[in-house]
Parts: C-alpha cells; sequence; structure tokens
C-alpha cells in the first residue's frame, strides 16, 4: 500500500536537518551526483532559518559533506523569471561567507547548487540539467586543464572541480515513470510518494521518517497549515493572473471599439462586435471625437 508523505521542502524546513535522519537526504544526493554521499553537518544561513508566517515559498539548505564541499539544497514552488540569477548569486554567497579572512585562495570550497524547482524554467525538454564550467580554445578549441602542480596544490583534477556545479530538476516535467533510482527519486520529489518497488538509496528511510501518521500532533497541525499556506499562494497567484488575463482583454476589446469608431462604424455594429453597451460606446466616441 502506497502512503502519503510529508513534502520535501517541509521536510527540510522540519524533520532533514536532525542527524539522525542525514540518511535520507544522503540518499538523494548520492542519487543524483553519482557518488557515495555523507554529510557532515548542516550549515544555517539567512535564507534557510524557519518561520511559521514564512510568506517566501523558496526552502533552501545548506549543507557540507564528508569532501569539505558545499551543498546548496533549493526548492521553489512558484515562477520566477529571474531565477537564474537567485541561483548565481546563492553560489557566489556561499563561496564569499566560507572564505575566512586570510585564507588563501586556494582554500576555496567547491559549491553544488541542487535547485528542485515545480515551474517551467527556462527552455528545455529534459527535466534534470547540469551545468559545469569549462575554458575551451577559441583557435584550438580545446579544453584548459590544470597543470600537475596545480593538481597537486589543489588536491582536483580538473579545473572543472574547483569551480561551482549547478543541478536543476524541473520536476513538473517528469513523466512519472521511474526508468532508473535517480527517476525514482524525482517520482518521490513530485508526488509525496514511494512505491514499494523502489530501490533507491534513502527512499526506504524517507517512507518511513516522512510518514504523516508518525509526526507529533503539534507537527502535523504545523504541517496542514503549512499546506494551507501553499493552497492560498496558489490561489492568489492564479487571482492575479486571471485579473490581469481580463485587464487585457477589455483593453483589447477598447482598442477594437475605438478602432471601429475611427472608421466609421455604427454604436450598433460596435456592440455587436465587441459585447460592449451602447452607453460605453458612446463615452469612447465622445472622447475619441476631442
Amino acid at each position: 500500500m502506497i502512503k502519503r508523505l510529508i513534502q520535501f521542502d517541509w521536510a527540510i524546513k522540519r524533520l532533514l536537518r536532525n542527524k539522525a535522519n542525514f540518511v535520507v537526504l544522503e540518499g538523494f544526493l548520492s542519487e543524483l551526483l553519482f557518488d557515495n554521499i555523507k554529510i557532515e553537518q548542516i550549515l544555517e544561513s539567512e535564507s534557510n532559518q524557519d518561520f511559521d508566517d514564512d510568506k517566501f515559498n523558496r526552502v533552501d539548505i545548506l549543507t557540507q559533506n564528508s569532501k569539505n564541499e558545499l551543498i546548496i539544497i533549493e526548492i521553489q514552488s512558484t515562477y520566477e523569471i529571474d531565477y537564474f540569477h537567485r541561483i548565481a548569486y546563492g553560489v557566489s554567497k556561499s563561496i564569499s561567507e566560507n572564505l575566512k579572512l586570510g585564507q588563501k585562495y586556494s582554500e576555496i570550497k567547491k559549491v553544488i547548487s541542487i535547485n528542485i524547482v515545480y515551474f517551467d524554467l527556462g527552455q528545455g525538454q529534459d527535466y534534470i540539467y547540469r551545468g559545469k564550467t569549462y575554458f575551451k580554445g577559441l583557435h584550438q578549441n580545446d579544453i584548459l586543464a590544470l597543470s600537475e602542480k596545480q593538481k597537486q596544490t589543489s588536491i582536483k583534477e580538473e579545473l572543472a572541480d574547483i569551480f561551482p556545479e549547478y543541478y536543476l530538476l524541473k520536476v513538473n516535467q517528469f513523466n512519472d515513470i521511474a526508468k532508473d533510482t535517480l527517476d525514482e527519486w524525482v517520482y518521490f520529489l513530485k508526488n509525496s510518494e514511494v512505491q514499494d518497488s523502489f530501490k533507491a538509496k534513502g527512499l526506504k528511510e524517507a517512507n518511513e521518517i516522512l510518514d504523516i501518521m508518525r509526526l507529533p500532533s503539534q507537527d502535523q497541525y504545523g504541517y496542514n497549515r503549512y499546506l494551507d499556506r501553499l493552497h492560498l499562494k496558489a490561489s492568489e497567484i492564479f487571482s492575479l493572473q486571471t485579473e490581469a488575463e481580463f485587464k487585457i482583454k477589455d483593453q483589447r476589446t477598447i482598442e477594437i471599439a475605438i478602432s471601429a469608431i475611427q472608421n466609421g462604424a455604427d454604436n450598433t455594429f460596435i456592440a455587436a462586435i465587441t459585447g460592449l453597451s451602447i452607453d460605453k460606446i458612446e463615452v469612447l466616441r465622445a472622447e475619441n471625437s476631442k
């Protein structure tokens, strides 16, 4: 039997920061990064503090793994046209905040930015994207590489290992057909469910830890309040979009009426093609006769 689980974004805020529950995040990161990830600690920042009345519909968490790399996990529910810019800002901020005064540049920590979005971002047909930094020659088309001395100094094999790495999961674009263990995680992120057949790392534990019925009554109340806020936010966005569409439609109708007036059409004809009242047409006729 498939049970409904707590949404991943709320779980990150309330449950997965507990060291005993790191296994869930470790499983997700291991499947996504194709590596055996161990989380050393959760690093707090202004953007991931927990407030019941938080009006932002984003959730992010900053972790440090056993390789001393910083991993940002951010979840965004509603559309933001400048979301790519915010990704760049978040990564830059993490780099600068984690280089202590007096440290060498070679001690900068690699940042892995993981962004889980529930809206259509950019143009692309896939549902998982990965971005890395490479330097390609303009004339020779070769890829710039680290020298042997630089490899020894930085303990990195590739130049791309120094620069931030980006992952973008467009959850709503997933077709719910899990072909591998990473797809199983995307299925969970989209549906808050774990199929009995799933084998991905961390999902077995998620199926237990994120069981709504296991929450204390106070947390169940808090979670339900959180879901209510999501519904309210969705309704507010829908209302604004609908009002904007009606305004555009009304403006277009008025433009058609004015054009018809200027071309000598009578009120009855204009009312028939636009749906405007004769009184409204008379007002438009008066305004455009001045």
